[in-house]
């Protein structure tokens, strides 16, 4: 199998495909019938309300739920047509709510020359009746990689935005050295997303094309997890504490699972932090012998309580935890269908009961987990059910 995992990385990075590597696999084309794109993303606000942001008609929206999915609002339209908007595979879209109602969006907006873009930014702090103008976060304004954003709102409210940025590479050919991948920048925010400072780098030799994980931790503080370059061309992944000074602390190495291959795999990690302090990960790999989705305690040194996730097929996790209780939603491909399935662990990661969600013979974005009050949900956005939501029993 890993054979044919790499030679779907390889094939994706030649063409500059945004595809997930595991849809070679994972049946998800992730666009509606008629080419619209179904890459959405999904947070509750401070009240229970649950929104999305997806793209219509080329034009990033956002619908409200009151009753956790069962039922939307009318779409509240965020920009025009006009703001080209990445709305594919790992990226997306990305939405997060404040603790006094603020709505949170960013996105990448593609330039014109292939694989570049900027990382574009949008508020609201009427609950979403009105938008900012949107603006560039970052002060680099090369036309060059500025991908793949991560957004998160820390505890004490300040808004961190985290992305894939080229300029060290570029930099690194102008002199005529060679340099591994792409670098983790952020940004951050001390008056609720009316401006940021930053370009703040954070590592050296990230992957170019997967997404980051950003975890909000009890110090106002932000985890970040990527999958990184290690030499010569390990593609496993890296974790550091992002301060809201600028400094990326306790950066190391994170899982160990020494995945050789020469092109991104476009299938990035999820990352939560229990009420013990305990941060928890899942991650794909297609290192030999090991190939799939797992999960995993990320320790000081190495991964604590790892397990294989799903089946051959599963990819795309995600994870979502309230207090220690930890809930995890993946999907797999059987050749014909896309299966939504989940696990939940009420101590921590030590015992799990597996369930199935939902099954679907078209077009299905990555799902993501959800929790609130105590309580579970998989919002899944498919060709036949779109902004669809489960809850976990």
């Amino acid at each position: 199998m890993v054979n044919s995992l790499r030679a779907c990385a390889i094939l994706a990075a030649l063409l500059g495909a945004q595809a997930p590597l595991a849809a070679a696999h994972g049946g998800a084309h992730g666009h509606r019938e008629g080419g619209a794109p179904l890459a959405a993303s999904a947070a509750f606000d401070a009240e229970g309300g649950l929104w999305a942001a997806s793209l219509e008609d080329r034009r990033l929206v956002l619908r409200r739920s009151t009753d956790f999915g069962r039922s939307w609002s009318a779409p509240r339209m965020v920009v025009d047509a006009s703001e080209r908007v990445a709305a594919e595979g790992d990226a997306r879209p990305k939405l997060a709510a404040g603790p006094a109602g603020e709505i949170y969006l960013s996105w990448t907006r593609p330039l014109s020359k292939p694989y570049t873009g900027e990382i574009r930014f949008s508020r609201s702090l009427d609950g979403g009746r009105s938008f900012s103008a949107p603006f560039t976060v970052h002060t680099d304004r090369q036309e060059i990689t500025h991908r793949f954003d991560a957004l998160a709102v820390a505890r004490d409210g300040r808004v961190f935005l985290v992305w894939i940025d080229k300029r060290d590479q570029e930099a690194a050919r102008a002199r005529g050295l060679d340099y591994r991948g792409a670098a983790v920048y952020y940004a951050v925010s001390d008056d609720r997303g009316a401006s940021f400072r930053g370009d703040f780098k954070v590592a050296d030799h990230s992957c170019e094309c997967c997404r980051i994980a950003l975890a909000p931790l009890a110090d106002g503080n932000v985890a970040a997890l990527w999958r990184h370059v290690f030499a010569p061309n390990v593609r496993d992944h890296a974790l550091a504490v992002l301060a809201p000074d600028g400094r990326a602390l306790r950066v190391r190495r994170a899982t160990f699972d020494h995945w050789r291959v020469d092109a991104c795999p476009h299938h990035g990690p999820s990352l939560g932090v229990d009420s013990a302090g305990r941060l928890h990960a899942v991650w794909f790999t297609g290192a030999a012998g090991r190939e799939g989705v797992h999960y995993g305690r990320l320790l000081e040194r190495g991964v604590g309580g790892e397990r294989r996730v799903g089946g051959e097929s599963a990819a795309h996790a995600d994870l979502a935890i309230s207090g220690t209780r930890v809930a995890l939603t993946w999907k797999e491909f059987d050749g014909a269908r896309s299966r939504l399935r989940a696990m939940v662990s009420e101590d921590g990661g030590e015992h799990w009961r597996e369930m199935g969600l939902a099954v679907t013979d078209g077009a299905s974005d990555q799902p993501r987990a959800l929790a609130w009050r105590g309580r579970f949900f998989v919002f899944w956005n498919t060709q036949h059910e779109p902004l669809s939501v489960r809850t976990l029993p």
